[in-house]
């Protein structure tokens, strides 16, 4: 036991010594006064070791120095890389961006552009966020594949560009769904309206228009009676073209059962409208006399 506890020991050590000594190998590269050097060395770090935190660190501090110089531009598309490589999208994108519009005809300035792109869709955040950032990578790739159609990552790009937007396909149906769970019925019409609207090739565009249809019953089924006239008539109409649409649906026998309920609520509006003007009439005739 004192024998394996002394190896470990030993070797905990000798990691340290390891350690210490690269950094302090490291300093030095970055307390040298000659750019070169530092360049040499940041160019090493990223190409043969893959360290892009130590190639990263040269690569800031080199590329405002050498501006101009036949360095910089692989300086400034290698230190886009790094931030990229150590998943910091945000930045990576923003530096990609500068070096395609600093660089527009560099050899490495279409891959900086679809660079750029993945980025921004490497930054698109989970479906229950803002999905600000999505939008923005997919305009992106938009802009990407109109400037280079032939490109060999425009299929790449396309592909990108469908996962963005199942995304925000699927927000927009659960954010509906949410709507009409919190009882926000009018929300909920609005906003399977709209998915309908936005994402006519959805898998869910069968469900949204049947949970349409639930709403708007529920809408009206909760509102004052000025309204329910109005509104039972609108669930009728949405009924008539999701049955026109979706003739065999799965949701056809609820879709008509709400359309029965939906009836029988017209006849008891029509009734108490009656009743109604009946007692508006029977006002009249009394302020008459």
């Amino acid at each position: 036991m004192l024998i394996r506890k002394n190896v470990s020991v030993a070797i905990a050590t000798l990691f340290v010594l390891l350690g210490g000594s690269s950094c302090s190998k490291f300093q030095k590269i970055i307390k040298n006064e000659d750019w070169k050097f530092r360049y040499n060395a940041a160019i090493e770090y990223y190409e043969k070791k893959g360290d892009y935190y130590r190639a990263g660190v040269l690569l800031e501090d080199l590329v405002p120095i050498i501006r101009g110089t036949p360095e910089a531009e692989k300086a400034q598309f290698y230190w886009a890389y790094c931030y990229y490589k150590q998943g910091q999208y945000e930045t990576s994108a923003a530096e990609f961006k500068k070096f395609h519009d600093t660089y527009n005809r560099s050899k490495f300035a279409e891959e900086a552009l679809y660079m750029h792109c993945y980025s921004l869709y490497m930054s698109s955040p989970p479906i229950h966020l803002d999905q600000a950032n999505t939008i923005t990578a997919i305009d992106a790739f938009q802009d990407f594949i109109n400037r280079y159609p032939n490109s060999s990552y425009a299929q790449q790009a396309a592909g990108a560009i469908t996962t963005l937007r199942a995304k925000l396909e699927t927000k927009a149906f659960k954010n509906a769904k949410l709507y009409q769970q919190l009882e926000r019925y009018k929300a909920a019409v609005i906003a399977y309206d709209n998915f309908q609207k936005d994402f006519p090739d959805s898998r869910y565009q069968e469900e949204a228009a049947f949970r349409r249809i639930e709403a708007q019953y529920e809408l009206a089924q909760n509102s004052y009676i000025d309204k329910k006239r109005e509104r039972f008539t609108e669930v009728v109409k949405i009924y008539q073209a999701f049955v026109d649409k979706y003739p065999k649906s799965i949701f056809l026998r609820q879709a008509e059962n709400i359309f029965d309920n939906t009836q029988r609520q017209l006849k008891n509006v029509a009734s108490v409208e009656a009743t109604m003007q009946k007692e508006r009439e029977k006002a009249e005739k009394t302020a008459q006399k």
